[in-house]
């Protein structure tokens, strides 16, 4: 019986790890854009024309696809603010990367993690 727990407590532990292991899951939701600020949340001189954006929880430095599912244009931006601080929205883009996919205020897009 000892031993049936064991096999059962390592066998959820290394589920558990596993799932903690995997990249963040596509998410989906409101984009809007950002175009002020003079240091992002990394320190870095915020270029509004950069391909960055801000999220609330991905590590600085992570590459993100983000779609506009209205138009289906893409593009692969740089992670390196903390936001957006308003309810309901997914990402903060900064003014290129939101001119590039066609939004120019609040649009629902999809994102994916690029490895």
């Amino acid at each position: 019986m000892k031993s049936a727990r064991r096999i059962v407590v390592v066998t959820g532990t290394a589920a558990a790890l596993a799932t903690l292991a995997q990249p963040a899951a596509a998410q989906s939701g409101a984009a809007s854009w950002y175009g002020s600020g003079a240091r992002t949340a990394n320190g870095e001189r915020f270029n509004p024309n950069g391909m960055t954006a801000a999220h609330r929880s991905l590590p600085f430095g992570t590459r993100v696809q983000v779609k506009n599912v209205r138009n289906g244009r893409s593009v692969v931006v740089r992670i390196n603010d903390r936001g957006p601080f308003v309810r309901g929205r997914i990402i903060d883009l900064a003014r290129g990367p939101a001119r590039a996919l066609g939004i120019g205020g609040v649009s629902r897009v999809a994102l994916a993690v690029v490895d």
